[in-house]
């Protein structure tokens, strides 16, 4: 399946801005990315920060749209927010269903 998603440097959700930065890697072990709803911030990494393997474009899409599916749930405070089971399935869903569209 072919990735579509430009990961976006802004974007809006809700009143919201959030930056987005793609990073080598992240701090946290086996994060492969991180909302910051303090600083209106979404990092994503580009590789594993445990064996230091780059991630596939797959996987960098996938977490971006993970990420952004937490940012939404929390802009509408809803509480699966912090579900990550919800928030993976729904989020891995949403990415097929972007990649696979046909205009």
């Amino acid at each position: 399946m072919e990735i579509k998603t430009q990961i976006p440097r802004l974007l809006r959700i809700g009143r919201r801005k959030y930056s987005v930065e793609v990073v080598e890697a992240m701090i946290e072990k086996n994060f492969m990315g991180k909302v910051n709803y303090d600083t209106k911030s979404i990092h994503i990494g580009k590789r594993s920060n445990l064996t230091g393997k780059p991630y596939t474009k797959r996987q960098i899409d996938n977490t971006f749209w993970h990420e952004v599916t937490h940012a939404i749930l929390y802009e509408m405070d809803h509480s699966l927010y912090a579900n990550e089971k919800f928030v993976t399935e729904f989020s891995n869903r949403l990415a097929d269903a972007i990649n696979t569209a046909r205009f």
